[in-house]
């Protein structure tokens, strides 16, 4: 009886360390996509494929705008663990004809001096593996408000 008292008061002992490190990995990787979200935020300004481009952020949704007559809204999530930073990108609304909405946009990030530089592989279901290989490459700077 002594004996089984001791071992479940060991195993115990031995578990709520390793649950507090699970607990405290998995918090510090949900902070670093918090981070990462709040970064994002604001109006961006600058160049891709189309030309002159403006991305808005607002919590997790993006409005991407090109020349006066195409844009898109859509809502993103940030994928947490992954190297390159990734956002995926639901369309939920576009400029005419609407033939994305429900399109899944992937794309890789980063933000180094000021730039937000976003890439994609147009038209594919998984994200570049670095920026010199996507086939879509947008450098922005955030517009102060």
């Amino acid at each position: 009886m002594i004996f089984k008292a001791s071992l479940g008061f060991t195993v115990s002992f031995l578990l709520i360390p390793c649950l507090l490190l699970c607990l405290q990995a998995g918090c510090s990787t949900h902070l670093r996509t918090t981070s990462d979200l709040d970064r994002l935020q604001g109006y961006w300004e600058g160049e891709g494929p189309p030309g002159k481009i403006s991305v808005t952020i607002t919590g997790n949704s993006l409005r991407f705008h090109a020349r006066t007559d195409f844009w898109y809204e859509t809502t993103f999530t940030l994928p947490a663990g992954e190297d390159p930073l990734q956002l995926r990108a639901i369309i939920k609304n576009s400029s005419p004809p609407a033939k994305d909405i429900g399109h899944v946009v992937f794309a890789i990030f980063k933000i180094e001096d000021g730039t937000l530089t976003l890439a994609v592989d147009d038209g594919s279901d998984a994200p570049p593996t670095s920026f010199p290989d996507a086939s879509s490459r947008y450098d922005l700077k955030k517009v102060p408000s």
